[in-house]
């Protein structure tokens, strides 16, 4: 039994970094954050065309202006010298009765589908409930699709369901709009 424990506490835990966005890293940001979404949620649109969401969230464009808002953060999610994903947190958000001063919103955790299970989801968790305590948050939020394994992955880190939700934009397939909002209280 020592052998083993010891043997377990010499293996290594595969950090994160995340690295703000700004326009020299913006290419890598909206690459990677396009590419991972193509990998995960092609099936959520007719014709597998995601053009909708990415259009209204992962352009060159829209994120520029999202950066010169400070309410706004954009991460690369980096494991030694390479984004594995990216996250963009809305600091002041309101979810229902909840007001914005004491809500955070991670509006996309995205992880390129070859770094997907190895812990990274969790890590960025940890970083997004950290740093919501560091602006004196009383939960974090988010929405994810009703169906496939993110649901599962969030209630095992906390997250439950407060409401339903679905995709607004067009092009996504009514059977697959069905979303849910979760929050995990700080």
């Amino acid at each position: 039994m020592e052998g083993r424990l010891k043997m377990h506490s010499t293996i290594p835990t595969i950090k994160i970094h995340l690295v703000p966005v700004d326009n020299t890293n913006l290419a890598t940001y909206l690459s990677v954050g396009v590419q991972s979404y193509r990998e995960h949620y092609l099936h959520l649109w007719e014709n597998e065309d995601p053009t909708p969401y990415i259009s209204n969230g992962l352009t060159k464009d829209v994120v520029q202006r999202e950066l010169e808002d400070p309410n706004n953060l954009h991460f690369l999610i980096n494991h030694d010298t390479a984004t594995v994903g990216i996250l963009k947190l809305v600091k002041d958000c309101s979810i229902d009765e909840i007001p914005k001063e004491e809500a955070l919103k991670a509006e996309k955790i995205y992880l390129l589908q070859e770094h997907s299970g190895k812990g990274f989801g969790k890590q960025v968790l940890h970083f997004i409930e950290d740093f919501a305590k560091a602006l004196k948050k009383k939960m974090v939020w988010l929405d994810t699709m009703q169906k496939g394994n993110p649901i599962l992955f969030y209630q095992k880190n906390g997250y439950v369901i407060k409401r339903e939700s679905e995709v607004v934009l067009p092009g996504a397939k009514p059977s697959e709009k069905a979303m849910w909002i979760l929050t995990k209280n700080l």
